[in-house]
């Protein structure tokens, strides 16, 4: 079967054969160095594991990292109330931190193993998924060979290509093809992502929408919520949520300039990667700004200009604290993170102009000026100033956002009639067996 492959993917199956076992453990050790592997968890990198797989028919879904773990959430419930065992993967140790705080009883996590086909194969040995789901664009061709010559039936959920992953994939077009070709079904985002899968070889697709706009409101601590409620009600606040480095500097010199009309401002940073928070705690202290960190134990008291929330699973409380909020990842040229979360719970949005990572969803919120796109730091701090002092121009801007996010939603429930038939067969097979 590997003989009628593209040249270039048997030579990707016979390189990541041979050169398994040496190379996995120089890259794991060098991940591990930075942060980026969790040591107790090594061996599912190698398709090892720990847990048992459970009776009965097993859905299996794939994400990248925190983003797509957060938008396969509501499915993963509604697959635990039909009785169904679910195993989710993903490759990053903030995922995998997200996965322990909020899958639902009875679902499980493990790290993806990395795509060399005797870890592939020892995985899907241990797992025997009866479905597998990908969300959006993590395709590892091992992993989906490997699924394809086991006949388990493989669905792109949430699907998307970007521009950027589009112009990649057409240098390869063979590869692609064959790789797409073995799906059943590629659930697209939007027209936009099903016209760009269907030209890369893609041959069942549907659009369906976007499961990041029907994710619910991020849950909060009550006990830390009503601590820092008490601790933040006499004062003006503001947020900056999934930030990369380079626009926490924005950031703090917008700041600055705030509270020469708002001396009782604080300022919520939290990185889009935590581990980033003692560097931006010395950057914001090299401003002349007062800092505290959430990893420490400090909280935002009266003296504390910064607060930097260093820890992960806390937007929740963030946005029920702060009424504006910038999104990070659009002024450094990251593609933009998901504003859904902070919509949902009544936070004014503003952006920088890089979004490409949820371009349609940017699109119709600035459409329907339930954002603000802003391109330097004299524009976000000219945007904040405005809101600040006009509280109602602000919740505007976050009415007429939860009106156009709501009008976007219904992906959950036509993502589940699309998989309705592989569900129902699953199920027809356990009463037969």
């Amino acid at each position: 079967m590997r003989d009628r492959l593209p040249l270039a993917l048997r030579l990707y199956w016979f390189a990541s054969l041979a050169a398994a076992p040496p190379v996995a453990s120089q890259l794991l050790a060098w991940r591990l160095k930075r942060g980026k592997e969790n040591p107790a968890r090594l061996s599912e990198r190698y398709g090892q594991s720990g847990l048992p797989r459970p009776s009965g028919p097993l859905i299996w879904l794939h994400g990248a990292s925190v983003g797509e773990v957060l938008a396969i959430i509501p499915l993963i419930e509604r697959f635990r109330a039909r009785g169904f065992a679910v195993l989710v993967t993903s490759g990053t140790v903030t995922s995998a931190a997200l996965a322990e705080q909020r899958l639902p009883a009875g679902a499980m996590h493990q790290f993806i193993p990395l795509d060399a086909p005797r870890f592939v194969g020892r995985f899907l040995n241990h797992w025997r998924p009866n479905l597998a789901l990908f969300v959006e664009s993590d395709l590892w061709p091992n992993l989906i060979l490997a699924c394809a010559d086991r006949s388990i039936p493989m669905i792109l959920v949430n699907g998307r290509v970007s521009e950027r992953s589009f112009s990649r994939w057409r240098l390869q077009p063979s590869v692609i093809a064959a790789l797409l070709q073995r799906f059943d079904l590629c659930l697209a985002q939007s027209d936009a992502n099903a016209q760009r899968l269907s030209e890369l070889g893609a041959p069942h697709i549907s659009t369906i929408g976007n499961l990041k706009l029907d994710v619910p409101a991020p849950p909060a601590d009550p006990q830390a919520l009503r601590e820092f409620k008490v601790m933040t009600e006499a004062r003006v606040v503001i947020a900056a949520a999934s930030t990369h480095p380079g626009e926490e500097a924005v950031i703090l010199a917008a700041h600055r300039r705030l509270r020469e009309k708002s001396p009782s401002l604080l300022t919520i940073i939290a990185p889009r990667h935590p581990e980033r928070g003692p560097g931006i705690a010395e950057e914001t202290k090299a401003a002349g700004l007062a800092v505290a960190l959430r990893s420490r134990g400090e909280m935002p008291k009266r003296d504390v200009d910064v607060f930097v929330a260093d820890t992960l699973g806390e937007l929740g409380l963030i946005y029920r604290l702060a009424p504006s909020v910038f999104i990070g990842g659009s002024l450094a040229s990251r593609g933009g993170q998901n504003p859904i979360e902070a919509i949902r719970l009544g936070t004014a949005v503003v952006h920088g102009p890089h979004v490409w990572n949820f371009a349609e969803i940017y699109a119709a919120l600035d459409a329907a000026h339930g954002a603000v796109c802003v391109v330097d730091e004299e524009a976000l701090t000219a945007c904040l100033s405005g809101w600040i002092a006009d509280p109602a121009a602000r919740k505007a801007v976050a009415d007429r956002a939860a009106v156009t996010v709501n009008k976007l939603g219904g992906a959950l429930e036509r993502t589940l009639a699309a998989l309705e038939p592989y569900l129902m067969q699953m199920q027809l097979e356990q009463r037969v067996s």
